[in-house]
């Protein structure tokens, strides 16, 4: 449920353009492996085997180039939760188990580096900067994502436990970078069970307890 970042874009958030979609996808692995400020546009330019010219008239600046990249990650992320909400359309439990075992299995994937929404924002210390507001975006939906499938949990405060398991997903995502493969592994395990305290802690009075990650 947790798409490698670089992953294409649903069909839908990708560009028209056939060339602009291949600088995206060369951007996309440049950016996630050696880090944005490591990548110049004209490494970018040389992997798509594009001409500077094409290349401006697509992206003007290498910014609007990562504020595209990372639109097209937060794009693929949502479409993986669409495809398994669409699977559970009324198992909230089965969603959100599926996003930590989904995590799981991405942090084990060899290349993996983390969330790159995390490292952009570690990259661009300006909060009103472009890529900076993609980042914030894409944050709060994740928290209002969570949050609506809290609340199908019953729980009290729904908006304030999907702010704890985003701030446990940020951990997840890092331990299963510096952890190494083998704490990668465990991350599904050990995101599953701190979920399920968050949702123990807030659980209203009187409703049925569920294991909820």
């Amino acid at each position: 449920m947790t798409p490698p970042a670089t992953a294409p874009a649903p069909a839908d958030a990708r560009p028209a353009s056939p060339v602009a979609a291949r600088v995206l996808d060369a951007a996309a692995r440049l950016f996630y492996a050696d880090g944005i400020r490591a990548v110049s546009a004209d490494r970018v330019i040389a992997a798509a085997e594009v001409s500077k010219v094409t290349f401006y008239r697509h992206f003007p600046t290498k910014d609007a180039l990562v504020v595209a990249w990372l639109s097209a990650v937060a794009a693929a992320e949502r479409a993986a939760l669409d495809a398994v909400r669409a699977a559970h359309p009324e198992d909230a439990e089965a969603v959100l188990r599926g996003y930590a075992e989904g995590l799981g299995a991405e942090s084990c994937r060899p290349g993996f580096r983390g969330c790159p929404f995390i490292n952009a924002a570690a990259e661009y210390a300006d909060p009103d900067h472009p890529v900076r507001a993609v980042v914030a975006e894409h944050r709060r939906w994740m928290v209002a994502a969570a949050a609506d499938l809290l609340a199908d949990l019953g729980l009290d405060d729904p908006v304030g436990a999907a702010e704890e398991l985003v701030v446990l997903r940020d951990g997840a995502m890092v331990a299963g970078y510096v952890g190494g493969s083998e704490r990668a592994a465990a991350v599904a395990a050990t995101l599953r069970h701190a979920g399920a305290a968050v949702v123990a802690a807030h659980r209203a009075p009187g409703t049925t307890p569920r294991t909820a990650a």
